[in-house]
């Protein structure tokens, strides 16, 4: 949900990026609604009743198409969860979560999986950095690309995004058209700003990180000490804390394949409900949550504006929206962990998913489709 500093962060620009994956698609109506709003009828019809050639004015002229009309697809669109520690001087940010939503040509349906934060790619050498390039943890690639020489313990994430987006294309094969990165902080108050979600909880999940309260639990050798907050089977209304808290718990069953599944569930939830709402057609409700949000995200356009990718996307069935799960194993060195790779089956459907032959592949791999309700 970047390009530097100024006009990427313009408030105008949140309305598609209301969440940080299905948001881009559900929301792209609202401004396209704003846009239609703002032509007048007088000004957009022909004049009313026939003229002879004698006394007919100048011709209208015909209206300008849509912003967007020309985009046929396919677009990939990259979504960053990042862990900034503002508290701690000199934090770098790292990709938490990393979501790619692919729309095929056509822009009828969309396919959301996610990149394990830990899986070993190669990272391309970043100039503007000082990053000579190397094969690490993909979470790392926002932390090296942030980097800004002669500017010590001053992060950009911006940049940072620029090296991540690279690094995701680079191991996908998918060409980024345009992202978005938001803060945990931010995600707290979207959700908020819709007056929380209900979302399929599909296992117990006891969190490390907060009290049954939503106080933070505290530090301790090892980890934390205190009551925890426990999201227990069922379907469950999470606030803003409740549903960031849930969708950041990795030591649980599953580990982090387990939380990348949550994080979908959670962002198709979303989605469903602004879909609900009819938020698309609500402009002024969509600016209370772009108030929101303020600077805890950034939207990078990839040379595109925001209004032209949101009429592109505007039309785009919710019932077609898949969430696809990449399995993966742990990769070892040494007898320690090195980190993540996606099975044979996991990267295969990255190639299909290149291919146009996405929905085949799932077919065959019922598995790997992301299950959003009992």
């Amino acid at each position: 949900m970047v390009l530097g500093s100024g006009a990427p962060r313009r408030r105008w620009l949140l309305g598609l990026a209301l969440l940080v994956a299905v948001a881009l698609v559900a929301v792209g109506g609202v401004v396209v609604t704003r846009l239609v709003a703002d032509r007048s009828p007088e000004r957009d019809a022909a004049p009313a009743g026939s003229a002879s050639p004698t006394t007919a004015g100048p011709p209208t002229a015909s209206p300008s198409p849509p912003p967007g009309a020309d985009i046929t697809g396919p677009l990939n669109l990259l979504l960053v969860g990042v862990d900034t520690r503002v508290s701690v001087p000199g934090w770098e940010p790292h990709a938490d979560a990393v979501l790619v939503l692919h729309v095929p040509r056509g822009l009828d349906r969309a396919y959301l999986f996610s990149l394990p934060r830990d899986l070993v790619v190669d990272i391309p050498a970043f100039p503007r950095a000082n990053y000579r390039g190397g094969r690490t943890k993909l979470t790392h690639a926002m932390s090296y690309g942030s980097r800004v020489p002669g500017r010590p313990k001053r992060p950009d994430p911006a940049q940072g995004y620029d090296l991540l987006r690279s690094t995701v294309s680079g191991y996908t094969g998918l060409r980024i058209d345009a992202g978005a990165v938001v803060t945990f902080s931010g995600f707290d108050r979207l959700v908020d700003s819709l007056g929380g979600v209900d979302v399929y909880v599909d296992q117990r999940v006891v969190s490390r990180h907060r009290q049954p309260d939503g106080q933070h639990r505290k530090g301790a050798p090892g980890g934390y000490t205190g009551p925890q907050m426990v999201y227990e089977k069922g379907t469950r209304h999470l606030t803003g804390w409740q549903a960031l808290d849930y969708s950041r718990q990795r030591y649980i069953p599953g580990g982090d394949y387990s939380r990348q599944r949550h994080q979908q569930q959670l962002i198709r939830a979303l989605a469903r409900k602004i879909l609900d709402q009819g938020l698309a057609r609500d402009p002024d409700r969509v600016q209370q949550v772009a108030d929101a949000l303020g600077d805890t995200l950034i939207f990078a356009g990839g040379g595109r504006r925001l209004v032209d990718l949101a009429y592109a996307l505007g039309g785009l069935p919710a019932d077609r929206f898949v969430l696809v799960g990449l399995p993966g194993a742990s990769v070892g060195s040494g007898g320690g962990y090195r980190g993540e790779q996606l099975t044979s089956t996991g990267r295969r459907f990255l190639t299909e998913l290149r291919a146009g032959r996405a929905d085949a592949y799932l077919a065959e791999h019922p598995s790997l489709r992301v299950k959003t309700q009992p």
